[in-house]
């Protein structure tokens, strides 16, 4: 093949990973000057931080007023298994897998916590499930969002308005890039780090009236560590959803979230977020309509995402080879691009089909993509070379 010249741009931002992901356009450590570094949480002013930070979320996501929200430890992770720990067991339970995070929970639900009434439904990366077999009467966990496989649910039309079940929807790397519908969810997680390039380690957990009703009727037969407990003497408690939370975060992580927020209501609020990232994701797929050898890893251009966009090598020359030689190939073009200071960390991950995954969340600039998919040809030529020199 001829050669490709090196790109003379370089992204001004190298940071493509899907987490941590890349920080707001501008920021800084100046960002972060208001916070109440050495005070409790609890204090007025931590407490207030906690609470602004609520309050923003709810304005810029579009939470409803009778919807809870609150920030609890252990990042995403720690969201969705309070939510399984704690309500889980009272339906049966259809679980939905596409991606390695869907089936983390699969293993929570049926294999740690022993449900017997729960159907596993799953799909190979690339790929949905049939969303038309999840049953109303049963409760449902799925992400809305596979981070993992680049394949996202196309809209929660399949969720019955009128549903028996609870839907709990990891929603990690869609929330502020995907529009959630809030009405069809009843416990919706993220984290911080995903779109708004926040610090990670503490998680949101928001709970529709009738989760909390779950929650307030019924009791698990396992015991809750205390960091799961959402109730007392069957009350919610409400101080979780009003800033008083479980155990003690970091103020200076709260503020950079603050920051985070601040800056996507400036932009014009959740529109404009979801506009950036499907702005980028549209550069990746420009690209990809005319490159040879590199196309989605999701089959359908309705299931792709616009945050975590997987790809694949799809040059009859390095399809034909073993698995092991094919994944020694992605991973060149990601090395290639890590050193010359391109692209941090945009291998594909390791559960998945060997590959690429770029994150174009709205932290993301459209000119750091265009800049990419330059360099993205040229590590492929450089990769190339080589498989072809081995041979």
């Amino acid at each position: 093949m001829t050669a490709i010249a090196k790109p003379g741009v370089l992204p001004a931002n190298p940071n493509f990973s899907s987490g941590p992901c890349a920080k707001r356009p501008g920021w800084s450590l100046d960002a972060l000057r208001d916070a109440p570094l050495g005070r409790s949480h609890r204090a007025k002013i931590g407490k207030t931080k906690l609470e602004q930070a609520i309050a923003l979320t709810r304005e810029i996501l579009g939470v409803p007023a009778d919807y809870r929200i609150g920030i609890v430890p252990a990042s995403d992770t720690g969201a969705v298994e309070m939510a399984l720990w704690s309500l889980i067991g009272a339906r049966p339970v259809d679980l939905l897998a596409w991606e390695s995070f869907g089936e983390g929970w699969v293993t929570d639900v049926v294999k740690q916590l022993g449900i017997k009434n729960a159907r596993t439904m799953t799909a190979p990366y690339g790929e949905l499930p049939d969303l038309s077999a999840v049953d109303p009467e049963h409760d449902v966990v799925f992400t809305w969002n596979g981070t993992t496989s680049g394949v996202r649910v196309p809209n929660a039309d399949w969720i019955a308005a009128d549903r028996k079940g609870l839907t709990i929807c990891d929603a990690t790397s869609a929330a502020f890039a995907q529009p959630l519908d809030f009405a069809k969810l009843d416990v919706v997680t993220f984290s911080w780090q995903k779109v708004l390039g926040g610090e990670a380690a503490h998680g949101m957990l928001i709970l529709s009236p009738r989760a909390v009703e779950r929650l307030e009727t019924y009791k698990p037969a396992w015991p809750l560590p205390k960091i799961f407990r959402m109730t007392k003497g069957g009350k919610l408690i409400e101080g979780i959803f009003v800033g008083e939370t479980i155990n003690t975060p970091s103020m200076l992580c709260v503020e950079d979230y603050i920051d985070a927020l601040q800056w996507a209501k400036s932009l014009g609020g959740l529109k404009a977020l979801i506009a950036r990232a499907d702005a980028n994701a549209k550069t990746i797929a420009d690209w990809v309509a005319n490159t040879a050898w590199v196309d989605f890893l999701p089959v359908r251009a309705d299931i792709r995402s616009n945050t975590s966009v997987c790809l694949k090598v799809v040059d009859p020359a390095v399809t034909g080879l073993p698995a092991d030689a094919q994944a020694a190939f992605a991973k060149q073009i990601a090395t290639l691009l890590e050193k010359e200071k391109v692209a941090y960390d945009i291998g594909a991950y390791r559960d998945a089909p060997p590959g690429l995954r770029i994150w174009c969340g709205a932290t993301v600039e459209q000119t750091d993509v265009a800049a990419l998919t330059h360099w993205l040809d040229w590590a492929y030529a450089q990769a190339k070379a080589s498989l072809n020199k081995a041979a």
